[in-house]
């Protein structure tokens, strides 16, 4: 606590820091001496045994978990791996600028989670585990990376502590593997490509070159899709883990506000942020939530959650949709590509066959009404520039010396060769709505509005006037809603544009192409992550669809764990 740290006299913090500091390069030393010498004793064991390493494109938590245990590999052998396949499509190869840092901490702290393991066992499904997190999300500095959100005007700032979701994770034994790219402060700086950060580049899709990889966790999801790391964390205030897990074919979970933390992550807005998993599966990404879910002081809109969060890899069950009764609002619809809605219709013949009631249409009451509000765009520009500038307060240091959003955008301006780029990322208007903001009665009027709008009359209306468990509609209409009333949404890959798909014009990313992604979405009511979560998982495992395509060929790292166990 900081009243217990005022009690301790300088001299004190520095020799326990002392302390500190050579007890854990005590333990970095013998670790790193226990781990060669078992290398050098399961080498040759595991070539005579002919281990069938796990495929990282695809590999799961579980997978990777168990060779663990058995000794296969390390994890200090997975980041070796999931490093050099950074290494070769992140700036070479397709460059599909998907991280934008690695951790230099990450391999000693591989080795002190690898000597736990021996001496101590493991903690849970995600000891040793590597994890990429998004670039808003905030880790220490002593640790070697910076948490940014892709913008040089807080770079070498440092955070007071990591943010409580890394915590968490650390605190389950995950490795924090990388920053990911993303869109800059999280696609609210201006009208820009998504994927595009001023440290990290332009991002692309794995599955279209050039693609547009969707935001703004864009990073993320592409380093999920091609198997960069094991899994990793997105955040979302509309539409940002939603939206690039549809379009990068993978499981995303966009939590309940008040689910998951925000403390220590960069803001746009108290009332509609959240932390999710992005993954491969709906098990790893049950794995992920479970291990970051939870109460913190720091953020108050955790204490809204149940009293027990569940664990949701309970929600598991292959037999899940046996019984279900689900929605179809079709009126969002209206602007879904045709290839999409096709699929999305296949798809309910399926889940029907899986045990479920379809009920087709079951529209928000409120539809017109929502399609027409702006209470959204008051709600998010007002509370950003007053999150923002909280969150730059609490900083320990910013070299730039920025301290507010007005610095922000005046330091775009002085460094526009790093910001605003020409031709295509020059715009910093939602910066500019923002600063031009106060907190007044319209704000008020526009957050109650919106709970209306989203949660009684909206999503929460339709479920009693139908008489449904959830909604279900193609993931990439699934988030306005959602966003507004702050809750949950589950997307699952269900399909890819026909190869014949015209290869649209590269802006700098091309908004479709063949093979391009999309995925199916759950949409609940507050707190119904575990329903959500069973009624992907039957569908996911009933179809396996994600598959059906890989990415293309140049995008798919070649480095395994074979090519790393042993040299």
């Amino acid at each position: 606590m900081p009243g217990d740290e005022s009690r301790t006299s300088p001299m004190a913090r520095n020799m326990l820091s002392l302390k500190l500091k050579l007890y854990s390069a005590f333990v970095l030393i013998f670790a790193l001496v226990c781990v060669s010498a078992g290398l050098q004793q399961s080498g040759p064991t595991t070539a005579a045994q002919s281990v069938t390493f796990p495929d990282l494109y695809e590999a799961s938590i579980a997978e990777l978990q168990d060779g663990l245990e058995k000794g296969h590999f390390t994890s200090v052998d997975l980041v070796k791996a999931y490093f050099a396949r950074i290494e070769e499509v992140n700036l070479q190869g397709p460059t599909l600028r998907a991280v934008i840092e690695t951790n230099p901490s990450a391999l000693s702290q591989a080795a002190e989670l690898d000597l736990e393991r021996r001496l101590q066992g493991s903690r849970g499904p995600l000891h040793g585990i590597p994890i990429i997190v998004k670039d808003n999300v905030a880790t220490v500095a002593s640790e070697g990376m910076n948490t940014t959100a892709g913008s040089f005007a807080l770079l070498g700032s440092i955070v007071p502590r990591d943010a409580h979701v890394v915590s968490k994770l650390r605190a389950a034994g995950a490795i924090i593997l990388a920053k990911a790219n993303l869109s800059e402060w999280a696609h609210f700086r201006g009208n820009v490509p998504n994927g595009f950060s001023g440290r990290g580049g332009q991002a692309s899709s794995a599955y279209v070159p050039l693609g547009d990889p969707s935001g703004s966790s864009s990073g993320s999801g592409i380093s999920a899709s091609i198997g960069l790391a094991a899994a990793a964390l997105g955040s979302e205030t509309d539409g940002s883990i939603i939206s690039p897990s549809n379009q990068n074919n993978l499981v995303g979970i966009k939590p309940t506000v008040g689910l998951t933390s925000r403390a220590g992550v960069i803001p746009i807005s108290v009332h509609q942020d959240t932390v999710g998993p992005m993954a491969r599966s709906v098990t790893d990404a049950a794995i992920v939530l479970s291990a970051i879910a939870g109460r913190d002081p720091r953020d108050n809109f955790t204490f809204a959650q149940p009293p027990i969060v569940p664990d949701f890899t309970k929600a598991l069950n292959a037999d899940g949709l046996k019984g279900v009764r689900l929605g179809v609002p079709r009126k969002l619809f209206s602007r879904t590509n045709s290839n999409v809605v096709a699929a999305f219709n296949a798809s309910l013949d399926t889940i029907r066959g899986l045990g479920a009631t379809i009920v087709d249409p079951a529209d928000l009451p409120d539809f017109t009404e929502l399609e027409a509000s702006n209470n959204e765009t008051i709600v998010l520009d007002t509370d950003f520039k007053v999150d923002i500038n909280q969150y730059i307060s609490e900083l320990l240091e910013v070299p730039t010396g920025v301290k507010n959003l007005a610095d922000l955008i005046a330091f775009n301006i002085a460094h526009a060769d790093e910001e605003l780029v020409q031709p295509f990322w020059t715009d910093q208007s939602e910066f500019i709505a923002s600063e031009n903001t106060t907190v007044d009665q319209a704000y008020f009027n526009a957050i109650a509005a919106d709970k209306d709008l989203g949660g009684k009359r909206g999503i929460d209306g339709a479920l009693q006037t139908f008489g449904v468990d959830a909604l279900l509609m193609p993931s990439s209409v699934a988030s306005g809603p959602a966003a507004i009333v702050g809750y949950p949404i589950v997307t699952v890959p269900l399909g890819f544009l026909p190869p014949n798909t015209t290869l649209a014009p590269a802006q700098p990313v091309r908004s479709s192409g063949p093979n391009q992604p999309f995925g199916i979405a759950f949409v609940g009511t507050a707190f119904s992550e575990f329903k959500l979560i069973t009624f992907a998982f039957a569908y996911e495992q009933a179809t396996h669809n994600r598959l059906k395509v890989l990415a293309f060929p140049e995008a798919i790292p070649k480095t395994q764990l074979a090519d790393i166990v042993g040299n």
